[in-house]
Order: C-alpha cells, then structure tokens, then sequence
C-alpha cells in the first residue's frame, strides 16, 4: 500500500489554497499546478502505464485535491495562458477525471454486465463518457465534451490521441508525470513514438502487403488527414505516422502499395498485476 507523506499533503493544500486565493482577490496569472497530481502519477503508474488502482482508491486524497483544483480554478487565469498550457491541462483533467471514474466503481462489478467487454473494463461504468457529469472552471461537462468540443474542436492537435488515456490496454500508455506546457512538445512527440513503436499499435507486414493499426486511426482518421482527403484514413495514416518511424518504414507507407487493418481494441482495464 503506498502512503501520502506529509511534505506531499501540504503541497497539495497550498496549491488548491493558491489557486482559489483569499476571498474577494483575483488569482495570479500563473501557469497551472500540478504537485498533487504528480504525486498521484508517480506513486500508482508504473514504468509501463499501468495504475495500481486498488491503492489509489486507498489513498485517493491527492487526486480528489486535484479535483478540486479543477474545480475552482479561475477561468480568468485559464484564459491568460499559452496555448500549450491549455492543452496540458485539459489532457491532464481527462486523464485525472477517467482514473477517478475508476476508483469511484473499482473494483468494476455492474449490476448489469454487458457481454461485449471484459468485465473488469471501463465500458462496465454506464454513461462514464457521455453521462456522468464533472466539474471543470464551474463548467458541467463530461468527459467526452472534454475530448471533443474542447481539445479536437479548438486545439486541432492530433497527438492528443496518444495522450488521452481511457484506462484501457490498448490505450496508450499513461506517463507518471503531468502534462506541461514547456514540455508540451516534447511530451506529445514521446508519447507518439512510443505510441506507434509499440507493434500492437503498428505492425508492417511487407510480405503480406498488410499494415495493421490501432482502431484511433479508424475512429479520428480526419484528425490526422489533410483536408479534403480522398481515403481519409489512409491519408491520415500516412501524413501523421511518417514523422515518427523509421525511414525503411516511411518509404513503405508512401507506397500505398498495402491494405490497412486494424487491431480489435482490448478494453481490459489498464491495471498493475495483482
């Protein structure tokens, strides 16, 4: 079981203190906190993504601080900053808010179970994307207005989708470490190639003339594509995975002389061995 230090819970505090501010003040134009959620990132994600869930239910006060924070955050001070610190923390919310969605229904048990998913799966919490209400800036959203209407409607970034994790296997891997803006960059290019060096997500079979992809490149295949594409998924494949592999790789896929497939997504919960 991992324990909260108490230098870890007075962090937490001062930031959600510091980001409300004393009562009638308006906040500092600073960049956003992220030392409780780090602490939440390092102590219950492992080197390969995966959440030790059952402990952080235990000791989830770090993360519901964060939610707090979230909460009362200022949309003032949202508006006055980059870009980049924009998008770091909305990634950083969906990916909080889907880890408390889990702790809040883990173990995962439905009354109903719905057959087509694994039990222990994401898909057993009814409306988690669409339904069940959060608290953002005193917005009422949900998780799927945070992907959608938020960051690919306004941002236009397509590696956010090697960075939105919803605890799945086949999701990319979720970092110990929160978004930043200053590392944005950086961040977002690690996150693709690992994303895309991981052979469950691509695979190239030269000899059966095949390349197999994650299903996100069927499901957001205009995020990737150039406008006005005339085979949108392929198009997307090829203009956004050639930056990342190697120059055999990008060679092969310029070709177009292949079919694409798609790799059945595994919704098992993207959970630490028990």
């Amino acid at each position: 079981m991992k324990f909260r230090t108490p230098a870890v819970l007075a962090v937490a505090t001062m930031v959600v203190l510091t980001a409300v501010g004393p009562a009638g003040c308006a906040p500092a134009a600073t960049g956003p906190a992220y030392s409780e959620y780090r602490g939440v990132l390092m102590a219950f994600v492992d080197a390969k993504g995966l959440v030790d869930y059952a402990g952080l239910q235990q000791q989830r006060g770090d993360l519901d601080d964060f939610v707090i924070y979230l909460e009362r955050l200022d949309p003032k001070m949202y508006e006055a900053w980059s870009d980049r610190d924009k998008i770091a923390l909305w990634i950083n919310t969906y990916n909080a808010l889907t880890l408390r969605a889990i702790i809040d229904s883990y173990p995962i048990a439905p009354a109903t179970l719905n057959g087509s998913y694994p039990k222990n799966s994401i898909r057993q919490i009814p409306g988690v994307w669409d339904l069940n209400r959060v608290h953002v800036m005193g917005m009422e959203i949900t998780l799927q207005y945070i992907e959608t209407k938020i960051l690919r409607r306004d941002f236009h970034e397509p590696r956010i989708h090697m960075a939105l994790v919803c605890a799945a296997v086949s999701c990319p891997i979720l970092r110990n470490e929160p978004y930043e803006g200053a590392k944005l960059e950086a961040q977002l290019d690690d996150q693709v190639r690992k994303f895309l060096g991981d052979p469950r997500q691509l695979h190239i079979d030269r000899a059966k003339k095949e390349v197999r992809v994650s299903e996100i490149f069927r499901w957001y295949a205009e995020d990737f594509a150039p406008k006005d594409a005339a085979d949108t998924p392929r198009a997307g494949l090829v203009t956004f995975a050639s930056k990342y592999v190697n120059a055999d790789d990008r060679s092969f896929l310029a070709t177009n002389d292949y079919r694409i497939t798609y790799t059945p997504y595994d919704w098992t919960l993207n959970e630490q061995p028990r």
